[in-house]
Parts: structure tokens; C-alpha cells; sequence
């Protein structure tokens, strides 16, 4: 079939004579490089020893595990290689300096959804391609980014790749093998009746979220006249990865818990590429108000709400947040039958 391309076969189609892009698609193999030696490391479970044991806290504060620490390692290695300036890791409080002179900077969490290492889950790696703006490099909208996807360690191990051309699905062929395009230009079904969101948190949301889900969790017999089922994996890449297989809408939304304001998830490295991949392949990202790729970082590790997915549902969402103050009234505050 002609979407079986190799990764590289791709890259150097849409890549070829223009400098910016071929630097962008040498940085794309230098993260698939290190997604390799990752896959092979995650597979390899519990006889790596100790993968998800606790080794400290990482700049935003979280647990960092030792496949943390590992997966960032191999990260920087692989791309010492690569036209990349420096490089913005969830697993490093500053910006690691690689070479200034080089055209392209590279945002990423080395291992999304470490908190299910040790359960056999799938997990991942998420980067951002952004050009080269000196101190203000990861300080750029996402809508500069150049390339963006994220690597899933599953049953197979995944590649979802946009350049800016669509949003492409490659699978890596055998251990250590090259990765195949088996999905082209994917698009996420604009109407979903699945959602995706960790509901142990829900005495913590805002209203408008609280809202939302009482509608969805209505069914039939509610606003939306549809029943809706819920899917959570707590790990991004995992629950983004089945979106784009069959729709659904992802949540994580801001909330009253300390520190949880602006939600969990950082902007400029698990936000903005998961935006990027939704938006080319017709879905959209917000933080419950605003485009994810319009918003402009105000450090590294930032955190952002995140709503991304069906096109359909996400627009609806918004719709609840931009009647907030409508529904702090008493008529209005559960029925979001007004919001549809």
C-alpha cells in the first residue's frame, strides 16, 4: 500500500532542499533513535529492576522515577547528533545548551506517564520542534512549533508524527527496526460519545466542568441524548493515541487543589504537542477558553489546562466555560441543558 513509507522515506520527501526542514527531520530521527533504545529498555520490565522506583522530584515538582532519569539521558545523547541548539526536558529545572549555532530546539518529556511503569501500561515520550530563538526559544507560541508528536511504548511501539502536513501514524517494525507509516493524514471523527478525564479529582473542579460531565453522564435520558462512556489510562500519550484511532475528547482541566490552578500538564512540552497533533488531523485543543497554540508561554515549565480532541466536543466545552458566570446562578448552576 503507498502509506507503508518508511519514517525516513517521509522525512526526506518533505524535507528535500530546504534547510529549516532538514534539520527539523534530522532532529525527528535523532528522537526516534532515542524512542528505540527506550523501547527496548521499557520491554524489558521488571528485569530492568527498579524502573519506577522514586529518585527525587523533578522541576515541576512531581515524583521523578529512575526510567525518568534514564529516558532524559538517552534523550540528551541522541540528540548531541542533531542540529539542535538546546533542549527543554520536564526532567531538568534549566535549558540544556547543546549547540547554539544549530537552526532547531527540541521541548520534551522524556517519559509521559511514568506513574504506570511498574503496570505494564503504556507509556511514552512527547517533543515539540521549534526554532531557534535564543532565550526566548521556549518562550514561543505553539503555533511555531515545527514538527511535534509523541512515541508510544505499547503492545507496539508507536510514532504520531505532524510536520504541518497532517497528523501521520508509524509503527516501529521488530525490535530496534525502522518505523513504517501505517495510518496517513489520520483524522479524529468530529463527534465523539467517549471522554477521557480522572474523576477521582471532580470535587475539585470549576463549575463549568462539573457541568459538562453531569451532562455526559446523563446519557439518554439527559441534555446531550446520547450515553457516553469514560476512559481514563493516565498516561497523555496512551489516551491521545486512542483518540486519534476512534475520537474521543481528553480533560485535564485546571482545579482548586494547590498548585492545580492552571492544571497539570506543562504547556510547552505536553500540551503544545499534543495541540499540534490534534489540530492537523482536524480535532482541536484548548485550555477550556483558548487555542492551546495561541498561548504564549510564560516559562519552561508552565502548566496549562488541557481540552483536546473531537472538534465537535471541544467547541462545546468552551461553550460551558464562556457561560461561567451564567452558571453560578441557582437556575442555571446544574443544567446544562441551557449550555447545549
Amino acid at each position: 500500500m503507498a502509506e507503508h513509507m518508511t519514517l525516513d522515506a517521509f522525512l526526506d520527501q518533505w524535507s528535500a532542499g530546504d534547510a529549516v526542514r532538514g534539520a527539523t527531520a534530522a532532529t525527528v530521527r535523532a528522537v526516534c533513535d532515542a524512542g528505540r533504545t527506550i523501547a527496548a529498555l521499557v520491554a524489558r520490565g521488571a528485569l530492568e529492576e527498579a524502573m519506577g522506583s522514586a529518585v527525587g522530584e523533578n522541576a515541576g515538582g512531581d515524583t521523578q522515577k529512575a526510567l525518568d532519569v534514564r529516558t532524559h539521558d538517552i534523550l540528551v545523547e541522541a540528540l548531541r547528533g542533531a542540529p539542535v541548539s538546546r533542549l527543554g526536558s520536564e526532567e531538568a529545572e534549566d535549558v540544556i545548551v547543546l549547540d547554539p549555532a544549530a537552526p532547531v530546539a527540541v521541548a520534551a518529556d522524556p517519559l509521559d506517564g511514568s506513574s504506570n511503569i511498574e503496570t505494564n501500561v503504556s507509556i511514552g515520550t512527547l517533543f515539540g520542534i521549534l526554532p531557534e530563538a535564543g532565550e526566548e526559544t521556549f518562550l514561543q507560541p505553539g503555533s511555531r512549533q515545527l514538527a511535534a508528536g509523541f512515541i508510544v511504548y505499547g503492545p507496539a511501539t508507536a510514532l504520531v508524527l505532524t510536520v504541518g502536513t497532517g497528523t501521520h501514524i508509524f509503527m516501529m517494525d521488530g525490535v530496534g527496526g525502522p518505523f513504517v507509516r501505517t495510518s496517513a493524514d489520520v483524522q479524529i471523527p468530529k463527534t465523539t460519545k467517549e471522554y477521557a478525564i480522572n474523576a477521582s479529582n471532580a470535587r475539585h473542579w470549576a463549575e463549568p466542568m462539573r457541568a459538562y460531565i453531569a451532562d455526559c453522564l446523563a446519557g439518554a435520558d439527559g441534555p446531550r441524548e446520547k450515553n457516553f462512556n469514560t476512559r481514563w489510562v493516565g498516561s497523555l500519550v496512551a489516551d491521545v493515541f486512542r483518540i486519534l484511532v476512534r475520537g474521543g475528547v481528553y480533560l485535564y482541566p485546571g482545579d482548586a487543589r494547590e498548585g492545580y490552578g492552571s492544571g497539570r500538564l506543562r504547556l510547552v512540552y505536553e500540551c503544545n504537542p499534543i495541540a499540534m497533533v490534534c489540530e492537523q488531523a482536524g480535532g482541536a485543543a484548548t485550555d477550556g477558553k483558548t487555542r492551546i497554540l495561541d498561548i504564549v508561554p510564560s516559562r519552561l515549565h508552565a502548566r496549562a489546562p488541557l481540552v483536546a480532541g473531537s472538534a465537535e466536543e471541544v467547541e462545546r466545552i468552551g461553550r460551558y466555560y464562556g457561560d461561567e458566570a451564567r452558571q453560578s446562578s441557582p437556575l442555571f448552576a446544574k443544567r446544562g441543558l441551557f449550555l447545549s
